[in-house]
């Protein structure tokens, strides 16, 4: 549900599945200047040399302009937006390329400014919107009520195209004669695929400047030092999860996590600008779907690791418990089996779903609880030999729901006589886990009940006779399901 009468931009883009794993302020901060800056780059390869007075494209940006390069200032048309107290030359009749003038500050050329609303939550978001006759973007720097931020961006036309529709909405409630001319400016520049050469460029310019400067690393392993000096060592197991600020391999997965996904999202960009063209072969088309399917299930495997590690560098869950919200378990569930039932199948597995015939709504958070489950029956799957049944189970449990994966191993293959040994699984760091026999990766047991705890759930597992690894989750119900079921408060 949209914040205000309009979306903000950054709702825009994380219903698109372009959003990058909210993380603290400094991290997405550090996002958003390493991609404006390759954006410059981006930009400043993309025009033409020749000498024009015409424009070679259009930027609207807030909350201040974003690129002072004189052959982007003199190349492009701007348009900013803010918050602050209106200037009243702001509302002067729209002039484009001819500048408007600000109070007490150089006049730049191709430059305007225009108003957005105080109580409009897209104030406190910080855009770019990149229009060319080459490619069309959406940069979206974005602050979250508990402190965090999200940098998202995006290369798709009707992801851009829904930015601008909102965007556009908010100049027609604030200055309606000014709109069609903005307008006209946007469609001059069609909404056509970008080469893929061009997120190739953008992609290669990201990881250059996605390097740490030194000062930053040397002081990190100061206090990284002092902190060895002056404390104990913690370990984490399955009964007790104590968060360690500054851990090295915690970092490292931080980082591994961003570098992965980010060349993943862009192989998953330019696979669905692919699928959107009509002259595509059949067998085309399911090889890019394929693609399109790997790159989503790694990616939420590293928004998932990340996740982990973020959690382990807070002081508590607090943060991520502020998000917890009523939810349809029924609507999640629809998405979430038919991914499962994939899962199951890769590895030759059975898997057989019981569920209630009405679901009641449980309390978690709606953007993890997917994931969280997908990943869990993901790394569950991967420990069951071939021939193996999985049942899974949803039950209400008091004020709780149940949800039960239970592994049968003689459901069809009778040549499995007994319940096989537990997979070898040696620690990587305080987080990870890896199985030798099939190269897996994993969240360990203690740092996958953390993220179920971040959510408002619980993870409990078990080791039983002739059933193996039983694993269990409880979430809460929301108040009216409890006094349906008449559990008392």
């Amino acid at each position: 549900m949209y914040q205000w009468i309009l979306p903000s931009l950054s709702e825009i883009l994380a219903a698109s599945e372009s959003t990058v794993a909210e993380c603290s302020p400094t991290k997405a901060e550090r996002q958003w200047r390493v991609s404006l800056a390759a954006t410059e780059h981006l930009l400043i390869n993309s025009l033409t040399t020749a000498v024009s007075d015409a424009s070679q494209g259009l930027v609207l940006a807030a909350p201040a302009p974003l690129f002072s390069q004189p052959i982007l200032t003199q190349s492009l048309q701007t348009v900013t937006f803010t918050a602050k107290p209106f200037n009243p030359l702001a509302l002067m009749p729209f002039q484009m390329p001819d500048a408007i003038a600000i109070a007490d500050e150089q006049v730049t050329p191709h430059e305007s400014v225009l108003p957005l609303l105080p109580a409009d939550p897209l104030a406190a978001e910080q855009f770019c919107l990149v229009f060319t006759d080459k490619f069309r973007l959406v940069l979206v720097l974005a602050e979250h009520k508990n402190g965090n931020k999200t940098f998202s961006f995006s290369f798709e036309p009707e992801v851009v195209q829904q930015a601008w529709r909102s965007l556009g909405a908010r100049v027609i409630l604030t200055n309606p004669d000014l709109f069609s001319e903005l307008d006209a400016l946007v469609e001059k520049y069609s909404p056509v695929a970008p080469d893929y050469r061009t997120v190739i460029q953008f992609s290669q310019l990201l990881l250059q400047q996605f390097t740490e400067p030194k000062e930053e690393t040397e002081l990190r392993g100061q206090e990284d030092t002092a902190k060895e000096e002056t404390c104990t060592r913690q370990h984490a197991d399955t009964a007790n999860f104590l968060p360690s600020p500054h851990r090295p391999d915690v970092e490292l997965l931080q980082a591994f996590a961003h570098e992965v996904r980010t060349p993943l999202t862009t192989i998953r960009t330019m696979t669905r600008l692919l699928l959107k063209r009509r002259d595509l072969p059949a067998n085309v088309i399911t090889r890019l779907e394929i693609i399109d399917h790997e790159c989503t299930e790694q990616i939420d495997r590293m928004e998932l690791l990340f996740k982990a590690a973020e959690l382990e560098t807070s002081t508590s869950v607090k943060s991520a418990n502020t998000q917890l919200t009523p939810m349809c378990l029924d609507q999640i569930l629809q998405q979430s089996i038919p991914r499962w039932q994939q899962a199951a199948n890769r590895r030759n597995l059975t898997l057989d779903v019981v569920l209630p015939q009405q679901l009641p709504t449980v309390v978690s958070n709606p953007n993890m609880l997917d994931r969280v489950l997908t990943g869990l029956m993901e790394n569950f799957t991967r420990s069951l030999p071939a021939g193996s049944c999985i049942q899974v189970q949803v039950i209400p449990a008091g004020d709780q729901l149940k949800l039960q994966l239970l592994p049968q191993f003689q459901c069809e293959d009778a040549s499995i006589a007994a319940t096989p040994a537990p997979p070898i699984r040696k620690a990587l760091g305080q987080l990870l886990m890896f199985q030798p026999e099939t190269g897996t990766i994993s969240l360990n047991i203690a740092a996958t009940k953390h993220l179920f705890q971040a959510i408002g759930g619980k993870l409990i597992v078990r080791q039983r006779p002739h059933y193996g690894e039983v694993l269990t989750i409880f979430l809460p119900l929301e108040v009216s399901n409890k006094q349906k079921l008449g559990v008392g408060s």
